[in-house]
């Protein structure tokens, strides 16, 4: 068998994951301002890693698709999904790539990322790495800008995965998350359009779509999303809270009050707890408030994976407000 496509051992869930996601799991370091700004606090962070612990956090059946280099930070990375209950048996191990990681630095220019992963073990995924079975066992699949950003062959890979899916009467979840520093814009709006028409669940953010299509009203860019295809939108607008909405119903969610300190992985859990609370049956806009307040909470704490809240925490705040 070829080592660079061996799935991992890890010993899968009771029950199949009821949410997969798909793309490039990443290792943290931010900036403490301790120490002159040369200490860092090591964490987690890729988008749909992000979003997956979100899910399982509030209690959904996540599992998770990606590859990993035989390394520190690919160790540590499958460390963190079985203290978190992501099932990461359809996580390859690529012993010929590495594991991408990222630094966190805080100036006057607000949070800035800087990226180490040219190359990495997720970017070399193809199609024949994918677990179709496990697919089309889940309820959801995500995936999002990034995952298809990275490379050439990750970005078939994310198609490949999305026509299982929706073969099976899988949901396709994804979330825009331009980064143009990954592709160029006339690509990015090409596959992002694309991918919108071929999705179930749209988690655009605002700046992502005014930059696809050039519009700037947010009931706009719902109708945009919905007529491309998308039965569910919620567009996150950051501090204005989110706009959802579905061909029958929408709904302005005002921000759910929060003393922020670092936004990082504010979407992803936004967009983790929203699709974790449509699988579990809840109206469209009760998920959204429930996630707009996960979201909210998040910001308190630094990082992107530790300051995620769970459940109890989530329904404790929507409680109290």
């Amino acid at each position: 068998m070829n080592p660079a496509t061996h799935e991992a051992t890890a010993p899968p869930q009771v029950r199949a994951p009821e949410i997969l996601a798909y793309g490039e799991p990443m290792v943290e370091f931010n900036q403490t301002g301790e120490g002159a700004g040369r200490l860092y606090l090591q964490g987690f962070g890729g988008d749909s890693s992000n979003f997956a612990i979100a899910a399982a956090r509030q209690g959904a059946r996540v599992g998770y698709l990606s590859a990993l280099g035989d390394d520190p930070y690919g160790h540590m990375l499958r460390a963190l999904w079985d203290e978190e209950g992501v099932d990461h048996t359809g996580v390859k191990t690529d012993p010929a790539a590495f594991s991408a990681i990222y630094f966190v630095t805080h100036g006057e220019r607000g949070h800035q990322f800087h990226f180490f992963r040219a190359g990495s073990a997720a970017s070399r995924m193809t199609p024949a790495d994918l677990p179709r079975e496990r697919i089309a066992r889940a309820k959801v699949l995500h995936l999002s800008g990034i995952s298809l950003a990275i490379s050439p062959q990750a970005c078939d890979t994310g198609y490949a995965a999305i026509e299982c899916a929706r073969a099976a009467g899988v949901r396709v979840s994804f979330d825009t998350n331009l980064r143009l520093k990954l592709w160029p814009l006339d690509r990015a709006r090409a596959v992002m359009t694309d991918v919108m028409r071929r999705c179930d669940i749209c988690l655009p953010s605002l700046d992502d779509v005014h930059a696809i299509t050039g519009l700037s009203n947010a009931d706009a860019l719902v109708d945009h999303c919905l007529g491309l295809g998308a039965r569910v939108v919620a567009l996150k607008l950051g501090a204005e809270g989110a706009l959802v909405a579905s061909a029958s119903e929408r709904h302005r969610i005002e921000p759910f009050p929060c003393r922020p300190v670092d936004a990082t992985g504010a979407g992803d859990t936004f967009g983790g707890a929203f699709v974790a609370r449509l699988v579990a049956g809840d109206a469209l806009a009760d998920a959204a408030r429930y996630a707009a307040c996960a979201a909210a909470l998040s910001t308190q704490g630094y990082g992107a994976v530790a300051p995620i809240p769970r459940a109890a925490e989530v329904r404790a705040a929507l409680a109290q407000a």
